[in-house]
């Protein structure tokens, strides 16, 4: 299994240990110093979908999609792991902005750097994926 991948899947089951993390906080009564956690469903779902699904989706279709060559079976390396900063970047962004907009703080520049960082990262995986789909 390629590093890459290994960091990927391992970075994937982290946000899903800590999505079902968040999803217990959720639940703790909410009194004035926990009324954050309220405005954490986003970031459940975020960490769940983006940190855990697309996370293994990424670091699997790495591994297992056909050859781009011999010399370069996995295609650019550079560009997976520039995918790999990408994503985690964005979603650690998320996670910073997305409890504080909700709850009425200006986080607009989190949340815009955070979609544009993963907006990236879907590129780069797309750019370095696309040409192992072709036909035989």
């Amino acid at each position: 299994m390629p590093t890459l991948t290994r960091w990927f899947v391992k970075s994937g089951l982290l946000c899903l240990v800590a999505g079902f993390f968040l999803a217990v906080l959720m639940q703790w009564p909410a009194t004035r110093e926990w009324a954050w956690l309220r405005a954490a469903w986003p970031t459940y779902l975020h960490l769940l979908v983006v940190g855990w699904l697309t996370q293994l989706i990424f670091g699997v279709a790495f591994w297992l999609f056909p050859k781009y060559s011999t010399e370069h079976p996995r295609g650019s390396e550079r560009l997976g792991w520039a995918s790999f900063a990408l994503l985690n970047a964005g979603l650690l962004l998320r996670i910073a902005g997305e409890p504080r907009a909700l709850m009425g703080d200006d986080a607009a520049a989190l949340l815009t750097a955070s979609a544009v960082a993963q907006l990236l990262a879907g590129w780069a995986f797309v750019a370095n994926t696309w040409p192992r789909i072709r036909e035989r």
